[in-house]
């Protein structure tokens, strides 16, 4: 029997708000050795996700994009717009500024099967599973796929 996203996800997942300060949310994902947090906005909805991938900007920095001039004026060969996030998330100090926006989401009565294939198809690392209103009521990551393969 196909096992469900409900059968395997982490229920009741930590998560915190656009809000909560950065060194506060780098507490909670050492202290409980995860790798992301689900971010709600005070209605409890869905508003981004804070992962390791989100943090690195913190202690790399980022590099300006490459650009020519020519006729006095400047051309970028990357786009200037990709900097400015990458910069924003470097000197941001909550979770608001860091967080990726929009994040992939999926349903509890998907099948694993599928939740493993978005996954991999998106080159995500985990897919916070909403309720029927937009609520999150719990977490799927690639770790938990993996420990339900093993248990079969």
């Amino acid at each position: 029997m196909l096992k469900t996203v409900a059968e395997v996800m982490t229920h009741n997942p930590i998560m915190v708000n656009p809000q909560t300060p950065l060194k506060e949310a780098i507490q909670i994902l050492a202290e409980k050795r995860i790798s992301g947090l689900p971010v709600i906005n005070d209605a409890g909805k869905l508003v981004g996700i804070i992962s390791e991938t989100d943090l690195m900007w913190q202690e790399t920095g980022v590099t300006p994009p490459a650009y020519i001039m020519f006729l006095d004026s400047v051309i970028y060969l990357q786009n200037p717009a990709t900097y400015d996030r990458d910069l924003h998330k470097a000197l941001g100090q909550t979770v608001g500024e860091v967080m990726s926006k929009n994040p992939l989401t999926i349903t509890p009565d998907k099948s694993l099967k599928e939740a493993a294939k978005m996954i991999q198809e998106h080159k995500v690392h985990r897919l916070p599973v909403l309720e029927s209103m937009g609520k999150v009521i719990g977490i799927l990551t690639r770790g938990d796929i993996i420990r339900a393969m093993a248990a079969e």
